[in-house]
């Protein structure tokens, strides 16, 4: 287990990566699907509080920066013309599901099933992104989401109570953020194959 102040070096280096992502929107390159974004910020910053809840100490912030993330993002796009990608029906209809997970997630008065209702909703609002980075990997940049990779590996290493309401998250995290590096990469990755 590392120090718990080595959660500054994740958040960091998350931060950072997320303003380099926002970089490439203002840049062009990048067009967020602000549906995935919209409903990342909100079950990330309820997962943060329920960490608190469960005594998870500073690994928390891995968590409550999945949700700055998002929010700094959504800002910037929204004051960038034609920086964002075009939203569907299905995406309005992933958006509604990820919201009414996080409503269930307000029913629900167990911890565990909470976070599990805050993952849900956070991997429903990922299927529209996971699509578009499938079938159109140039509209996305891989480097916020190496920012959650790293951030919250690091959470998951000083973690001092493992329960499931404190490592859950952080794990989900990491492998939903590891799928969307892949998916960005993997035309590069198989095109000489």
């Amino acid at each position: 287990m590392l120090p718990e102040n080595v959660i500054f070096i994740g958040v960091s280096i998350n931060l950072f990566l997320s303003v380099w992502y926002i970089k490439t929107i203002v840049d062009g390159k990048t067009k967020p699907n602000l549906i995935s974004w919209f409903c990342w910020m909100l079950p990330t910053f309820i997962g943060s509080f329920l960490q608190i809840r469960a005594g998870a100490g500073l690994s928390f912030l891995s968590t409550l920066m999945a949700g700055f993330g998002p929010f700094l993002v959504i800002i910037f796009s929204l004051f960038k013309k034609n920086a964002f990608w075009k939203i569907n029906s299905f995406d309005i209809f992933c958006g509604f599901l990820s919201i009414f997970a996080l409503i269930l997630y307000f029913l629900t008065k167990n911890l565990a099933i909470s976070i599990i209702f805050a993952i849900l909703s956070d991997a429903l609002a990922y299927v529209p992104t996971l699509i578009k980075s499938w079938k159109f990997p140039e509209t996305e940049s891989s480097t916020t989401y190496i920012g959650g990779i790293v951030n919250n590996l690091l959470a998951i290493l000083i973690i001092k109570n493992w329960s499931f309401s404190i490592y859950s998250f952080p794990i989900y995290l990491v492998l939903s953020n590891l799928i969307t590096v892949c998916f960005i990469y993997r035309k590069k990755i198989f095109k000489s194959y």
